[in-house]
């Protein structure tokens, strides 16, 4: 009996009701699957999300939902086997399955990761103060804290497990829950993995819901505190982000569509050249990999005219060497497309293409199948078109056909592979292979308008970069006009997206108890004691110790030159200072700033284990023989850290703000040093 998909919501997995979907293996035509996601209480479910899994995520800090995310990962990552038998069958070989399956779990490991990034705190203080008046008394920051509803990810088909892991991981680690809607035609893989994140209890009640179906009516019920994200046709996205409810709510909406992406061949990447066989290698695998089923996919492969004929030549031995069939099969390199109506309109769009640009590679209508058949599953041929005037036949920069298929053109000069590039009218991605660094400026900056990520490929990134088809964690992925207009993902800026920016404004105190890191000219507190024999969780933001004071002498300038090497003439030769800013011999910056240390420094044993460095110092008044100097070293920002097993040193870093001011009040230095603080509690 065929299985039926099943909806988690609510806190319970259900059946849906209404028409129901066949969802069919790949590479035999078998129907393997139901898929039915109508007759959902979707009001129902948006609000048990805002109630339930938004305040739990929203009350953790972000370390602890890092730790949770990393959880996750391992839980998934020991489960992959069970993934893997079950993406044979969406027609993605074992190479295919790596990019979805661990890509997906590897997205979890770095934003994991990226709590670190994070203050362990439910909210961050972004960027630095503003000074609001001349006195120093009002001033402004900006926070960001986690919305108060939901993700809600409708993903496409041809990455259900990749899609789903690289949204939620961020979003989580942002404080929201989200609802999860895949594509219909791979739901099974999205609904397999989401059994896991269930079955395993690490993520808290109402933190994730899926519908397996087509989710008619699920933007009916957000809200301006929600966020909709999508990945698919550019069609279709735009029909979302019409929603009557988007738009009178002002939803923050995300689109990554699909996009005519391009590779160049720089003029210098001559056959013989590395360059040239890395451009061969990218485009060989980025229309193979998933049967081209990738919205990063080369659909565009611009070349020099003179290379022309040298690159299809190459092209077309490197696609003879892929073979087609049954992803399970020995030896196939290239799967079947998703189903049977995917490769009938991928040929559909060839045949389009072709009437003013030929097909040079492959056959539409035969194709040579290792372990299957290509009447009853999706198999094609890779497909090269060649379009001999791209400024002219512009079809090559509308319409794609996505699956395994690319079309060369030719250009003249650089300029005119800017503008071939361009004309895609908006790119997640394009590639340019050249060893010329002035080429690749040029392309680059030229480029960039309209595209969302850019890969430089040359012998030196040739054994370490990830390739054309790449999308990154730590780098958004996204881009301009037919692209979507909408980025994903990029390390904090991602997590961001699903938070609110709010800019708050008041006296220096109060923005300190708001942010819990100390600004300039907020209320000091001095102790009993110094503040290096305090424990960490002892210690107060705000808290001061005032050091001695140190005259400096002509002596200590000498003997820091000697001790350093620093013997710059403004610090040494008194003969040189005409026509600078001098007036005399001045003080090195460093010695103020280890005279400073000297000053704070507590030498006796206690809490603090290490200096841990130095954020940032400014040097901001020459100090002369004979002026006096003193130090307020000031607790600006508490940072907890993990203990990386039960036998570490429970520990954090402590912020300091050092403030060297003259006899005259007024500041001479300030930096920001780092402070390992052993913790009372060793738990």
């Amino acid at each position: 009996m065929t299985p039926t998909l099943e909806n988690y919501a609510l806190g319970r997995w259900m059946a849906g009701t209404g028409e129901q979907h066949e969802l069919h293996d790949a590479s035999t035509g078998e129907v393997i699957a139901i898929a039915n996601g109508e007759g959902l209480d979707y009001a129902a479910m948006f609000d048990y999300a805002r109630r339930t899994g938004n305040p739990a995520l929203r009350k953790m800090t972000f370390h602890e939902r890092g730790r949770m995310i990393k959880a996750l990962a391992l839980h998934l990552d020991s489960k992959k086997e069970d993934f893997y038998t079950l993406s044979y069958r969406s027609g993605a070989t074992r190479a295919d399955s790596w990019i979805d399956i661990e890509g997906g779990i590897g997205n979890l490991f770095a934003n994991a990761s990226l709590r670190r990034k994070f203050p362990d705190k439910p909210f961050y203080v972004e960027s630095d103060p503003i000074a609001l008046s001349k006195a120093g008394n009002f001033m402004g920051h900006h926070i960001m804290v986690p919305k108060e509803g939901v993700a809600v990810h409708i993903n496409a088909y041809n990455f259900p497990i990749w899609g789903m892991l690289e949204k939620i991981a961020v979003n989580l680690l942002a404080g929201m829950p989200a609802i999860i809607k895949p594509a219909v035609p791979t739901a099974y893989l999205t609904e397999a993995v989401v059994r896991e994140i269930i079955a395993s209890k690490i993520l808290p009640e109402g933190a994730l819901q899926l519908v397996c179906g087509t989710g008619q009516g699920i933007l009916d019920h957000v809200t301006y505190q929600d966020v909709v994200t999508f990945t698919g046709s550019a069609e279709t996205g735009r029909k979302l982000k019409a929603h009557p409810r988007v738009i009178s709510e002002a939803v923050p909406f995300t689109m990554e569509a699909d996009s005519l992406n391009a590779a160049v061949l720089g003029p210098d990447a001559v056959p013989g050249t590395v360059e040239f066989d890395l451009f061969i290698k990218e485009i060989r695998k980025e229309m193979t990999a998933k049967a081209g089923q990738k919205c990063t996919a080369i659909r565009r492969a611009i070349v020099p005219e003179n290379l022309l004929e040298d690159v299809q030549i190459a092209l077309g031995k490197a696609l003879g060497q892929t073979a087609v069939g049954h992803p399970q099969a020995e030896g196939v390199r290239m799967g079947a497309l998703v189903n049977m109506t995917q490769a009938n309109r991928v040929r559909e769009q060839v045949r389009e293409l072709a009437k003013n640009t030929p097909i040079v590679y492959g056959d539409l209508d035969n194709v040579q199948v290792i372990g299957g058949d290509c009447k009853t599953g999706a198999f094609m041929s890779p497909i090269v078109l060649l379009n001999p005037d791209p400024f002219k036949f512009t079809d090559s920069h509308e319409v794609e056909a996505f699956g395994p298929v690319a079309t060369l053109m030719p250009y003249k000069n650089l300029d005119e592979a800017i503008t071939l590039s361009n004309m895609g009218k908006g790119s997640l991605v394009c590639s340019v292979a050249t060893n010329d660094p002035r080429t690749a400026q040029e392309f680059v900056l030229g480029a960039a308008t309209h595209h969302g990520r850019i890969l430089v490929i040359n012998e030196e990134v040739a054994k370490e970069s990830t390739g054309h088809g790449s999308p990154l964690p730590l780098l958004i992925h996204g881009g301009p006009g037919r692209a979507g207009g909408g980025q994903e993902m990029g390390g904090m800026r991602g997590v961001e997206h699903f938070m609110q920016r709010v800019a708050i404004q008041g006296s220096p105190s109060m923005i300190t108890a708001i942010t819990e890191v100390y600004q300039p000219k907020a209320k000091q507190t001095e102790r009993d004691k110094h503040p290096f024999q305090y424990y960490f969780e002892e210690l107060e933001i705000g808290q001061t110790y005032t050091t001695h004071r140190h005259t400096v002498t002509e002596a200590d300038i000498t003997n820091f030159a000697q001790v350093s090497g620093d013997n710059f003439y403004a610090h040494v030769d008194a003969t040189s200072l005409e026509g600078t800013l001098f007036t005399g011999r001045v003080a090195h910056g460093y010695y103020i700033l280890s005279k400073a240390a000297g000053m704070f420094v507590d030498p006796r044993k206690g809490p603090v284990l290490l200096n841990y460095g130095l954020d940032e110092c400014r040097f901001t008044k020459p100090v002369y023989p004979g002026m006096t100097i003193g130090v307020k070293l000031t607790v600006k920002e508490k940072i907890g850290q993990e203990k990386r097993d039960a036998e570490d040193v429970a520990k954090g870093i402590v912020r300091w703000l050092v403030d060297v001011s003259d006899e005259t009040g007024e500041t001479v230095a300030v930096a920001t040093i780092l402070t390992m603080v052993k913790k009372k509690d060793q738990a």
